[in-house]
């Protein structure tokens, strides 16, 4: 299960989807390529400054303050976890 904790000041997200073995999980894969398109698109395409750790099953981002188009970045990420959670229920939001 993947617990992800969205709150004013961040976003944090631990654990694994559980789908498939560790390497060929596509339900990972996709969280995964979601939360590094979320990194790269907070740090190219808006002037937020944000801090982001990432490792094997960990995901932290953080930041001061999100502009709006920040904002709509976050909105959009969330919903394609939504969808995501929606089919494989893999995903806890707390």
């Amino acid at each position: 299960m993947i617990e992800v904790k969205v709150s004013e000041h961040e976003i944090r997200m631990q654990g694994h989807a559980g789908k498939s073995i560790r390497g060929q999980d596509i339900v990972c894969a996709a969280v995964s390529a979601l939360a590094c398109n979320l990194i790269n698109s907070l740090q190219e395409l808006t002037d937020n400054h944000i801090r982001a750790d990432t490792s094997s099953g960990m995901t932290v981002i953080e930041w001061e303050e999100l502009s709006e188009p920040g904002k709509l970045l976050v909105d959009s990420w969330l919903l394609g976890l939504t969808d995501i959670n929606r089919e494989y229920d893999c995903i806890s939001f707390v």
